[in-house]
């Protein structure tokens, strides 16, 4: 194991209230990885997840954004798909190779989770109750070098269904 490989382990977190406390076993997650109405994968809960709920931690390689760029685009078919997530430091999170489920949570413009950064590692939190069977999703607020357009918004569109759909993945600014 590589000096790094604590920051790709992923760890599924159970019912504890903003403690990090990780499941004891797969069997025990509050979520599962299936095909999804809003795009592609999703990521659906399990059983009742309470508001506040600490649920995944988002994984990967941590990189940084000059490697990130270089990796760019992880698909040649598909270049405005990828797997970052973003850190306050600069760094990114690349979830491709050494990811979990938490790289399947799709976007939403009203989301029933929000990623909550500590000491430069992402976990998914809920913001709100959200009931067996729902899809877990959180605001991408996705930012680009390029000026904002039409052209640019419809790159980014958004898929989500809610009544007040920005209609983009992007952070309107």
């Amino acid at each position: 194991m590589g000096p790094d490989a604590a920051q790709r382990v992923g760890k599924i977190y159970g019912s504890n209230h903003g403690q990090f406390a990780p499941v004891t076993s797969s069997l025990d997650s509050p979520i599962w990885v299936h095909s999804s109405a809003v795009h592609g994968q999703g990521v659906f809960a399990t059983r009742h997840i309470a508001a506040g709920e600490t649920v995944i931690e988002y994984v990967g390689e941590v990189i940084t954004m000059a490697e990130a760029i270089a990796r760019h685009p992880h698909d040649a078919a598909n270049p405005d798909h990828t797997f970052y997530f973003h850190l306050d430091d600069g760094r990114v999170i690349d979830a491709l190779a050494h990811g979990n489920a938490s790289k399947w949570i799709n976007h939403s413009c009203r989301p029933n989770c929000v990623p909550d950064e500590v000491q430069g590692r992402i976990f998914i939190q809920t913001r709100r109750p959200v009931y067996k069977g729902e899809e877990l999703t959180f605001d991408y607020g996705l930012f680009s070098d390029e000026p904002m357009s039409e052209a640019l918004k419809a790159r980014y569109a958004c898929r989500c269904g809610a009544k007040k759909c920005r209609g983009t993945m992007l952070a309107l600014r």
